[in-house]
């Protein structure tokens, strides 16, 4: 019961995370946004994670995992239900500020979660446990554009070209109705959320210690070093590891308004995101298999940077469908790029672990700036949507260090 309880909440992290992609045409159109403003969407989810990382870990020695679980998630339905007013009026700032609580409630969750899942059962499995909750999270992924973009974007192809042929006042009143659009499904997200909070408090999931998760070997780590940032594969590792979102997030929130820039109708490209997700659920599978009976978690590393920088090449220099292809199996170059840093990255902390795992969750930082430098970069006419990728390529280098020589660095 525990495991399908802590599923259940790994597929609520996807959902709502993954939501992000069909936000952003979605509300580009009803806010009348550029590139840039459109992806302040993902900023303001992302930098929710940097802003509250370290809070988030004291709430939870005050309220305990369990309890922390509850209250990140009645912070979440909190967000979901400022979406109400936010259509209401039309205000692009507060479907920002929603944002930025749903961000600040999974923030709680993550940091609560994770430990769960590594102690709820053997040690030994705990990397398989990890896996499988990575599928729920992208399986998620995959649904929620989908269920979203059916209700709020059905249209969206003709509505567009409506909307050019309205003087002003009927203009605003077609865009008013678009806006609603987003009420009803995040009201409902939000009762959800309520009740899965309730279903944690009444659940028969243990309580655990904050300390449990310290690790004796690493007691002569503790002796030698006094200060986190005398780690470098711990400073390197959030360093590769705020580039890594920070893609992935493109990767994944661009790919409906890039279909778009192609020629592509938004009644398709609203649906590309859960293409990009189920690559990346592809590559957890792959990783589930290989890892580490055929490969180390440092040659996953390696490979995944190599195909990523070829697909982001192949992005720049394609075009139409196959140039979208090819962002969409950059979930594939990524799904073991998160799994293989987090263990090389907190490796022989000690008594540091936890700071450093509160580290590594404010680099999913990256994943609320490198949106934007691209939104930035795509609006700039001599650039445009398809050069703005070229982004990718020094993110990739950067992972690619860390695999062949990053992780080994022990001393500065």
């Amino acid at each position: 019961m525990p495991i399908i309880i802590l599923g259940v909440l790994f597929f609520v992290f996807g959902f709502v995370t993954w939501l992000n992609g069909t936000l952003i045409p979605y509300l580009k159109i009803a806010c009348e946004l550029n590139n840039f403003q459109s992806l302040l969407v993902a900023f303001a989810f992302y930098i929710a994670y940097f802003v509250t990382a370290l809070p988030s870990s004291w709430v939870l020695g005050k309220t305990g995992f369990k309890k922390g679980i509850m209250l990140g998630l009645l912070v979440m339905a909190v967000g979901a239900l400022m979406f109400i007013p936010a259509a209401q009026s039309r205000t692009y700032a507060m479907f920002l500020t929603g944002l930025f609580i749903i961000g600040t409630g999974l923030s709680i969750m993550q940091t609560a979660v994770n430990p769960y899942i590594t102690i709820i059962g053997p040690i030994e499995s705990a990397a398989r446990r990890i896996s499988i909750m990575g599928i729920c999270n992208k399986l998620a992924g995959v649904i929620a554009p989908v269920i979203l973009g059916a209700v709020v974007l059905s249209d969206a192809d003709t509505l567009t070209q409506e909307l050019l042929t309205l003087d002003a006042a009927q203009k605003a009143v077609r865009l008013d109705e678009l806006a609603l659009r987003v009420v009803m499904p995040y009201t409902l997200m939000a009762v959800v959320l309520v009740g899965l909070a309730l279903m944690v408090r009444f659940s028969p999931l243990p309580e655990i210690e904050q300390e449990q998760d310290e690790d004796p070997s690493h007691a002569i780590a503790d002796n030698e070093k006094t200060s986190v940032f005398q780690h470098p594969n711990l400073v390197l590792g959030v360093i590769t590891l705020f580039f890594y979102v920070g893609l992935e997030v493109v990767s994944g929130d661009t790919i409906p308004t890039y279909g778009q820039s192609q020629g592509i109708p938004l009644s398709e490209a609203k649906n590309f995101t859960a293409y990009t997700l189920t690559a990346m659920v592809i590559g957890y599978i792959i990783g589930i298999i290989t890892i580490p009976r055929f490969i180390t978690q440092a040659k996953a590393l390696t490979y995944s940077a190599i195909v990523g920088i070829v697909f982001s090449l192949l992005v720049v220099f394609t075009s139409g469908y196959t140039s979208v292809l090819f962002i969409a199996l950059l979930g594939l170059s990524n799904a073991l790029v998160w799994p293989a840093i987090w263990p090389l990255a907190i490796h022989g902390l000690g008594k540091h672990t936890k700071t450093g795992s509160a580290m590594l969750i404010m680099a999913i930082a990256g994943g609320a700036l490198m949106p934007l430098l691209y939104g930035a970069l795509a609006d700039i006419e001599s650039i445009g949507p398809k050069h703005a990728y070229w982004i990718l390529i020094p993110s990739y280098l950067i992972i690619l260090y860390y695999a062949l020589k990053g992780h080994k660095k022990t001393a500065w």
